[in-house]
């Protein structure tokens, strides 16, 4: 086989292992990053709810000013009813009394019903409180665990990486900058075998002529379809 070509099978290899490091970056990061947006949901639940409770307790505090003034309402027409002269006056009284109470009924009524819904809110709260908590004294743990995955495979990476620019030492520049070429589009699937005389990237077959140079190897051939780098895979290849 051409020097060059295997040279480029090799790096892509390479490439293929370095690439493959991120889906184990990710996963090990899935956890802790989980993990943390559940905190962030559970904080922002608590801070809804204080909004909310703060809302309730201001709807609350109207409620009873107004019960305030309606008490001080009926105590001014308690007194204004020893004064009346006519019975005009009486009934116009009676009437204000009569709508007060009502009013005053239905004032304790609100009260009644925002201080159950306080009461609700501040045990959601709490109960979030305890959760977000919990979900702390374990995150510790959690980020121990990733950060030591993490490194295990920084460490695997870094060796890659070392093969890889020692690999780029001896590659033939003008072959190397090929490679890059289609790599940009074909990334992991740059340097591809040939199978039943088919490109493995497209899966297209190829001619006869274009399988022969293949098989030869004495030049570095692409896909006519495609344009990946072609190469026969041997038995002991991996």
């Amino acid at each position: 086989m051409n020097k060059h070509l295997q040279q480029l099978i090799d790096l892509a290899k390479v490439d293929k292992e370095i690439d493959a490091f991120e889906p184990q970056i990710e996963e090990a990061n899935y956890n802790y990053e989980a993990a943390l947006a559940k905190t962030q949901s559970i904080q922002s639940d608590i801070e809804n709810l204080g909004t909310e409770i703060k809302e309730e307790e201001l709807k609350k505090a109207k409620n009873e000013l107004h019960l305030a003034e309606l008490s001080q309402k009926l105590e001014d027409n308690t007194r204004k009813s020893a004064e009346v002269k006519t019975e005009r006056e009486m009934k116009s009284l009676q009437l204000e009394e009569e709508i007060a109470k009502e009013q005053v009924t239905f004032a304790n009524e609100e009260i009644a019903r925002l201080e159950k819904i306080i009461a609700s809110k501040r045990e959601q709260v709490a109960a979030a409180e305890e959760s977000l908590s919990e979900l702390n004294a374990s995150l510790e743990s959690v980020k121990a665990d990733v950060d030591a995955k993490l490194e295990a495979i920084n460490q695997e990476r870094q060796e890659v990486f070392v093969a890889k620019e020692k690999l780029l030492g001896t590659v033939n520049q003008k072959g190397l900058a090929f490679y890059q070429k289609i790599r940009r589009w074909a990334k992991n699937t740059t340097v591809v075998p040939v199978e039943e005389q088919a490109c493995m990237g497209c899966h297209m077959l190829i001619s006869d002529k274009t399988y022969a140079d293949v098989i030869k190897g004495e030049d570095i051939t692409t896909c006519p379809h495609c344009g990946r780098i072609l190469y026969i895979q041997v038995n002991n290849e991996e």
